[in-house]
């Protein structure tokens, strides 16, 4: 069974993609801010990390920094997913290693999770 790190602040959407991405037969293992974040993707080496951009304290961005500095964890796939549609942030998450960077406005969560499935195939 493939392990998905879902990195978001916003408990109802948490709560939504833990269960979406269950029913689609992945292990989930969550954390609400970057901190977490990245002691769990070291502890649990997960399959893929989809984390969002707008996160209290410090935020995607500042995970996807952390992460490309850690060699244990520098290799798991990051999909970046944030309602923030800025330019610059989506060109630097990509820069720093976000295989892609989805809208969540632009992706119903079965879509979202048919997305995820493709980069765990």
């Amino acid at each position: 069974m493939k392990t998905i790190l879902l990195i978001e602040d916003e408990k109802i959407l948490m709560d939504l993609y833990t269960e979406k991405f269950t029913m689609a037969g992945f292990k989930v293992i969550s954390a609400f801010e970057t901190k977490t974040g990245l002691e769990l993707a070291k502890k649990e080496k997960p399959d893929l990390i989809v984390l969002d951009i707008l996160l209290p304290r410090e935020n995607g961005i500042s995970f996807l920094k952390q992460r490309q500095e850690n060699k244990e964890i520098a290799g798991i796939p990051v999909i970046a997913f944030s309602n923030y549609d800025d330019k610059e942030t989506i060109q630097e998450a990509m820069k720093l290693g976000a295989q892609t960077y989805l809208i969540k406005a632009n992706f119903t969560p079965s879509q979202i999770v048919e997305k995820i499935k493709k980069y765990l195939a």
